[in-house]
């Protein structure tokens, strides 16, 4: 039977710490995975080790590696395993753990390298092509991920099959180093970072905060169209309220606490809207007709996200989201998925990105990290599930991304260069309203309990402005460019025509720039293209002695001259439609 890339990879991991130990015998392994790109393994050197000894460490991999054949699995009681890493406290810590579960503990053994390890290795060594691994990054980690214990150095490797997928994933990474949004985001002047202001705190110019109301005015229209309404909430509430969620249970440490001056009253900056959403619903009587009620909400959020974690707008302290809440009845939850799916749908097709669904569930093995019953997990689990097979919707589970308070449909989409991003989502809730005591009566005069439905349509816009920015390489579509059209007059005396050009432009709602600082055509020209401006638009003499302007666009080239009046048209009618 073929290997899967994850056994190898986790072969790999084995090896890199083979040949470790055999240039650096005093150094403690710890522990080594497979990831989504390669794998990596945790060392405590005993001097410092950088990337420059790569090449050394690939080398010694690569003549380890023709000795090995495969691996040997190995059961042992914990005192013959504790005498084996006498001396690596890392390796003593885990058995102890394994054993104190009554779990087997597994050694495997392969040349003259033994690693406690449950296993998932290639069953034979020559699966692996020896070019199809590079290492190519040094860390440091904590020990088990707890900033109290030791920090380690963590070495990273990719791994593919062979060394052409290997080659491609490489020049795909340096694509992306091009196209990075903190890099890009500067660079096109879009926001910025203060260490007055804080980290993970983005400051917005008028070039950023335009692509961001842009993208928050999409969702709004695609939400709007399916009865959704917006509502502003206030960015602090009473730990009262989150209490009554469960979020000051289960997510309290990722929260800021804010104080007052005049009050003892506990208060946390909003992690999230929906514990707020559910006090607008209880804020007056429900009858089975009203339902459903949907509520929209971009007020901001703040999550307290260690440092180590923030990047650019990806991951952030402060952001708003598409966010909504549906309030229904359960003859109504495959109608309301349907409606947030087909929004979702026109939605992906504007940005132009594909996407795929993910069912995340519940751990039942990890019930402290869930609130509610058993009973109602099963039950939200098959209500979802059903919902996806009625639609005929592909999906992967995954075990243990469930929200605290029920199952999701993740919306997974893959930017231009393949990656992938987890964005969309759609939560069933049956756990929140009941905490909350949410009613409505029914057409039998009963009152019960209705449904949340949590959803968003591209999450962030923050976030999902940094995912776009490296999707477009900050060439963003007409539509969502900060600055659509560069007005440019070859000469001062090219002015006053261009100016009236200009003001047409701000009249029909089209952001136009005016070029005519006392610079020369090149230099202009030249700004407009590194700023990625969708159109440019030349004016000279001919232009002017024929009223027209010569039209330039940043993805088709030269369009030849034009008359304005088929130019507003053009740039105008490419905006409404959003192509």
């Amino acid at each position: 039977m073929t290997s899967t890339i994850e056994q190898k990879r986790h072969s790999l991991a084995h090896l890199l710490a083979a040949a470790v130990l055999e240039i650096w015998p005093d150094a403690k392994p710890t522990i080594g995975p497979a990831v989504d790109d390669g794998f990596y393994y945790d060392f405590d050197f005993p001097v410092a080790v950088s990337e420059k000894e790569f090449s050394r460490i690939e080398k010694k991999m690569r003549e380890i590696f023709k000795t090995w054949q495969g691996f040997e699995k190995i059961e042992l009681s914990r005192d013959e395993a504790e005498k084996i890493f006498a001396g690596n406290e890392y390796k003593l810590e885990l058995i102890a753990g394994i054993a104190d579960k009554g779990e087997a503990l597994t050694l495997y053994k392969s040349g003259n390298f033994t690693d406690l390890c449950r296993g998932g290795h290639v069953e034979n060594c020559s699966e692996i092509d020896p070019d199809s691994f590079k290492l190519v990054r040094v860390a440091g980690a904590y020990w088990r991920g707890d900033e109290k214990n030791k920090m380690l150095t963590r070495i990273y490797g990719y791994a593919f099959e062979n060394k052409a997928e290997l080659e491609n994933y490489a020049a795909m990474l340096e694509e992306a180093k091009k196209r990075d949004h903190k890099k890009l985001g500067k660079e096109l002047d879009l926001f910025v970072f203060s260490d007055l202001v804080g980290p993970g705190l983005p400051l917005y110019t008028f070039k950023g905060a335009t692509v961001r109301r842009e993208i928050i005015k999409l969702s709004n229209e695609a939400q709007a169209e399916i009865g959704y309404q917006e509502v502003c909430t206030p960015n602090i509430n009473k730990a009262e309220l989150f209490k009554v969620s469960g979020h000051y249970e289960k997510y309290k440490e990722d929260m800021f606490l804010v104080t007052s001056n005049y009050s003892k009253e506990e208060y946390y900056l909003k992690p999230m809207n929906c514990p707020q959403h559910t006090q607008i619903y209880a804020s007056r009587l429900r009858s089975y007709r009203d339902l459903p009620i949907r509520i929209a909400d971009f007020s901001n959020l703040h999550r307290d996200e260690q440092p180590g974690q923030l990047s650019g707008l990806t991951r952030l302290r402060c952001f708003c989201q598409d966010d909504g809440h549906s309030f229904c009845r359960e003859d109504q939850i495959a109608e309301e998925f349907k409606l947030v799916l087909g929004a979702i749908n026109k939605v992906m097709a504007i940005y132009k990105m594909t996407y795929k669904i993910r069912l995340s569930l519940w751990d039942p093995e990890k019930r402290e990290k869930y609130l509610g019953e058993a009973e109602t997990w099963e039950k939200s689990q098959k209500l979802l599930e059903q919902i996806l097979i009625d639609n005929n919707l592909d999906y992967e589970t995954a075990v243990g991304e469930a929200a605290i308070y029920g199952p999701k449909m993740d919306l997974i989409t893959k930017d231009s260069l393949g990656r992938e991003w987890q964005i969309s989502t759609i939560q069933l809730d049956f756990i929140m309203p009941q905490r909350f005591g949410l009613e409505y009566a029914d057409s039998d005069g009963k009152i019960k309990t209705p449904v949340m439905i949590h959803r968003a349509l591209v999450g962030s816009p923050e976030r999902f402005m940094g995912i776009l920015i490296e999707h477009y390489a900050g060439a963003f579509p007409t539509w969502l460019a900060p600055v659509q059209v560069a007005i440019i007059p070859v000469r001062e005396n090219h002015n006053d025509f261009a100016k009236n050009i200009f003001e047409k432009f701000q009249k029909i709602g089209v952001r136009a720039e005016l070029m005519s600082q006392d610079e020369n055509l090149g230099k202009k020209v030249r700004a407009a293209k590194n700023n990625l401006v969708p159109y440019m638009l030349i004016i000279g003499d001919k232009e002017i002695e024929v009223e027209s302007a010569t039209l330039e666009s940043r993805d088709r080239g030269n369009l030849g001259a034009m008359k304005i009046d088929e130019i507003l048209g053009l740039i105008k009618g490419e905006i409404e439609e959003r192509k």
